[in-house]
């Protein structure tokens, strides 16, 4: 992977940039009318849909908590809220998730955040090379190793997706 420069890039390339992180970008046309973000990411960039991670953002016992997940499973609350110590989980409202991470639905980095949160990568990147994630907009995506994603957002690494 090369690592890119991020003249004019997302708050997530100007993060990977400045950690020195090897990373590439993936730019795709995104479709308005697509049902699922990151199930349209893998279509369109022909990654298996096990590769391609979405960010969700939950709330766990009152504190907002980043998930990174497979876009071709879904997001087990009770074992997100587990892997951080906390008894319960749901998923947060939209607005604030926005509003925290300086991302908008469907284009939330677990990159760059505007504060960073605590976040969780299932464990099933881990069987992978590289993965892909957002980059902090719809249509761009930004594949990486999955050490350096955990590392970059000092992450705990479990196993929180399903399906």
């Amino acid at each position: 992977m090369a690592k890119k420069k991020s003249a004019g890039g997302t708050p997530a390339t100007v993060a990977l940039t400045a950690a020195g992180t090897e990373f590439t970008v993936h730019a795709y046309e995104h479709d308005p009318s697509s049902p699922s973000y990151g199930e349209e990411a893998a279509a369109a960039l022909g990654v298996s849909p096990d590769r391609v991670f979405k960010t969700l953002v939950a709330d766990v016992d009152g504190e907002l908590t980043v998930a990174v997940v497979p876009v071709a499973g879904s997001l087990d609350l009770k074992a997100l809220a587990a892997a951080v110590g906390g008894k319960r989980a749901a998923m947060a409202d939209p607005a604030a998730a926005e509003r925290t991470t300086g991302y908008v639905r469907g284009g939330i980095s677990p990159l760059g955040q505007r504060r960073r949160l605590r976040t969780v990568v299932d464990a099933s990147a881990s069987s992978h090379a590289t993965i892909c994630v957002s980059a902090g907009r719809r249509g761009l995506e930004v594949e990486l190793s999955p050490g350096d994603l955990v590392a970059l957002t000092d992450a705990v690494l479990a196993p929180v997706a399903r399906g």
